[in-house]
Parts: structure tokens; sequence; C-alpha cells
């Protein structure tokens, strides 16, 4: 999975580098998770919609 951001006011997509790299809160900022061949947009929105999303991929993907 792929996760990307964008300042709410720019339309250029960028790599997410983490958190602690970005510049200004989180709050500015919209996000979307896209699969690892970037044709599927998976969740987009604000940063705790999108994570929470990315999470529960993540559990049900390595849940046996």
């Amino acid at each position: 999975m792929v996760l990307q951001y964008k300042l709410k006011r720019e339309t250029r997509w960028k790599k997410y580098p983490g958190k602690s790299k970005i510049k200004g809160s989180v709050g500015s900022y919209n996000f979307r998770l896209l699969n690892e061949a970037k044709t599927k947009i998976l969740a987009q929105g604000n940063y705790k919609k999108v994570l929470k999303r990315f999470r529960a991929i993540e559990f049900f993907k390595h849940r046996r």
C-alpha cells in the first residue's frame, strides 16, 4: 500500500515521508491510501480516517 499526502490547497500528491517530517500539523493536509500498483484508492480524507483504514487492512491481511 502507498500513503500519499498534499496540502489542502495544492493539487499534486506526494509520497508520505512520515508524520515528523511534514511541515505543520496533519490537519492542514489531505491523505490517501492506494494499492501497491497505484490504480485504486482505498481511503481518502483526513489523517485519522486513512490510518484507521490502513490498520484495518493490515490486521485482516495478517490474521490467520
